[in-house]
């Protein structure tokens, strides 16, 4: 995020906040992961590919019996996901978890292009349904990169272990531009995700902050 604790601008467009230190950094959090979650928003808007990019680190992963790449996961209530997007490709398996309201046919069309469908939840994905869900498909640890809404929505579940974040040398501003942790947001203090700072690194300018959740 910047140093304002924006994600992008209000136009909502990629922008480049960390560097080639930083992007090694997540790459090495995807190879650690058994899975890698964004929201829905982040597929419509980035068509991100979420799979490992240094080759060295995808043998790691073939030599301790794991897929070259984590699966991937998208947090998807009403299936909204496109059947062409990058994440449906034959790079990892996928999940999209949707809610029992989600549309048969888009359900069904996601199948043919090769997701797999996890149903957690009524109207809204049940995040910690669909984490037991998950684990019962061998994903264990998941690393979740975005976006806000997600992100907010895991903190509000308390299904978050870890945080850590980039911060970078930008400022951004907007109102209306996403932040880290978006969402309704806590309203009652004693619903606050309390943080233990446990390291602090400094890459590309900026710095990264890792935090234990319920610290």
């Amino acid at each position: 995020m910047s140093a304002d604790g924006k994600l992008s601008t209000r136009r909502r467009e990629q922008v480049a906040i960390s560097g080639p230190e930083d992007f090694a950094r997540v790459d090495e959090l995807r190879a650690d992961a058994d899975g890698v979650m964004v929201g829905i928003g982040t597929v419509l808007a980035d068509d991100p590919s979420l799979t490992v990019e240094d080759p060295d680190l995808r043998a790691d992963r073939r030599e301790r019996g794991d897929p070259a790449n984590p699966a991937r996961v998208v947090a998807d209530s009403r299936a909204r996901t496109p059947t062409d997007a990058r994440i449906l490709d034959d790079a990892a398996r996928t999940y999209v978890l949707v809610a029992e309201t989600a549309p048969a046919d888009r359900r069904r069309g996601l199948e043919a292009a090769g997701a797999e469908i996890v149903v957690a939840g009524e109207e809204r994905v049940d995040l910690p349904a669909a984490i037991d869900a998950l684990e019962d498909h061998g994903i264990d640890a998941v690393l979740v990169e975005g976006g806000g809404e997600l992100l907010f929505s895991c903190f509000e579940a308390g299904v978050v272990d870890e945080l850590s974040v980039f911060v970078g040398p930008t400022v951004i501003g907007g109102r209306e531009a996403p932040t880290l942790v978006d969402g309704d947001g806590f309203v009652d203090s004693d619903a606050f995700a309390e943080l233990e700072l446990t390291a602090v690194e400094r890459l590309d300018d900026g710095v990264v902050l890792h935090y234990a959740v319920g610290g």
